[in-house]
């Protein structure tokens, strides 16, 4: 396909690239606009380390064409927080210290944000059933389940 100006809603900032059409959105999102938080790991929207949050819903960057993304609202790791003022989510994940490499963190950190969204009050089975998806090859599922569950905790109160 040829090149064309493609208009994208990225981190409440909109925003021209210059790409075809069937672009996967994770390309876009790490080389034009530079968002690294998003990573590329299988390529086939299996591993989970690509998640982004497109219209509120976990959505897995490396297989969805930037076509289907215009006139919606796409938010990526770096649109949740910032290190002054970390999201309550990326802020249980600090506190847990639920990495080890950090590779797989911005799926885990992005699909609890999304089900916490819907279901602040998620229990440790809703949380484990979300992340099921989300490989962690270092072995911290436990610390990620714990800030998971921390994050529910902190989300509930806010909204309480």
């Amino acid at each position: 396909m040829t090149q064309t100006k493609v208009p994208l809603t990225v981190n409440g900032r909109t925003s021209e690239v210059d790409a075809a059409p069937d672009t996967p959105l994770l390309y876009v999102l790490r080389n034009d606009l530079e968002l690294n938080g998003p990573k590329f790991g299988c390529g086939l929207g299996e591993c989970g380390t690509c998640t982004v949050l497109i219209d509120g819903v976990a959505a897995r960057a490396c297989v969805i064409p930037i076509e289907g993304c215009v006139g919606r609202e796409i938010v990526t790791l770096e649109g949740l927080g910032s290190r002054d003022k970390p999201d309550p989510v990326q802020q249980a994940f600090i506190t847990e210290q639920a990495a080890q490499c950090g590779y797989c963190l911005n799926g885990m950190i992005m699909t609890t944000k999304a089900l916490l969204n819907t279901n602040p009050h998620a229990s440790e089975a809703e949380l484990a059933a979300a992340l099921r998806y989300n490989l962690c090859r270092c072995g911290a599922h436990l610390e990620i389940l714990r800030a998971a569950l921390r994050a529910a905790g902190q989300l509930a109160e806010v909204g309480d």
